[in-house]
């Protein structure tokens, strides 16, 4: 039914936007991005959603019209290699990444990254991985920051280069804003400083950050940074839940269910729900 609905859209796109090629261009990669966009990717436009991953029903559409849009889109080059992914055509998902990394995609960078650090469909290659993420570091990508730290790289590695990097990324990026609140939440690379905290979190959680949205729950919950709002806290975890922040889920429940039954050897017998 899904796939249906999928080629209806498709259908009736077409009819709207493609009176000339030139219109049916642009109408590939809408489409692309209807289905293969990348929330944390710096190139997707402000209007596109983004998906966490292409469903099933979707990826022979995406790769159908991410192929054409691919042609001059960066950004649908690097959709196409996700929906390859999806598909689990991994030669493919690397050589459409090489191209769109190629033509400046931070976001194929980082992809090829973690395939090269961690040996999935290429030859392990942890020095070509860390040369992936320093370039999408030092072009403002918040998870070639993240991931580089991660990898040990010879700038990202030390906290303050972070903060950095990170400060530039999120004047505009929210995956980047919710990094650079949690350092200074904690921190790290610098002084801690919750009231700014906050604010990144807020702007990144208006932005439907999962990760943001739970931190301004529990920024609010216990008047860290800002005022205490327990209604406020209470909407911010419901709606980072929705997005599928296992965090939140949990702090939820733990509200519901409060008080634990325990049998004499303390183990766990049930939750007294309310």
């Amino acid at each position: 039914m899904k796939k249906r609905l999928s080629y209806c859209l498709v259908a009736a796109l077409m009819v709207v936007v493609a009176p000339s090629h030139t219109h049916a261009q642009s109408a590939d990669l809408v489409l692309c991005d209807r289905l293969a966009a990348d929330s944390s990717d710096p190139d997707k436009p402000a209007d596109a959603k983004g998906v966490p991953e292409i469903t099933s029903a979707d990826i022979a559409t995406a790769i159908r019209y991410c192929a054409i849009a691919a042609k001059s889109s960066r950004r649908a080059m690097y959709q196409l290699g996700r929906a390859y992914a999806a598909n689990r055509q991994t030669a493919e998902a690397v050589s459409a990444w090489r191209k769109a990394a190629d033509k400046g995609s931070t976001a194929a960078m980082v992809e090829l990254g973690v395939l090269y650090g961690t040996g999935a469909g290429v030859a392990k290659d942890e020095a070509q991985a860390r040369k992936l993420f320093e370039r999408a570091a030092q072009a403002g990508n918040p998870r070639g920051v993240t991931n580089l730290a991660a990898l040990g790289g010879s700038s990202a590695a030390d906290p303050v280069r972070a903060r950095e990097l990170l400060a530039k990324a999120a004047e505009t990026n929210p995956e980047a804003q919710y990094q650079l609140g949690l350092m200074l939440s904690e921190g790290s690379g610098g002084e801690k400083d919750d009231v700014a905290a906050r604010a990144l979190f807020e702007k990144a959680a208006a932005q439907n950050h999962p990760g943001a949205l739970e931190r301004m729950g529990a920024f609010a919950q216990s008047g860290r940074g800002g005022p205490k709002d327990s209604d406020a806290a209470k909407a911010y975890y419901e709606r980072a839940a929705a997005l599928g922040d296992e965090d939140a889920k949990k702090t939820l429940e733990r509200a519901r269910c409060p008080m634990t039954i325990k049998d004499k050897r303390g183990n766990v017998v049930t939750n007294l729900c309310f």
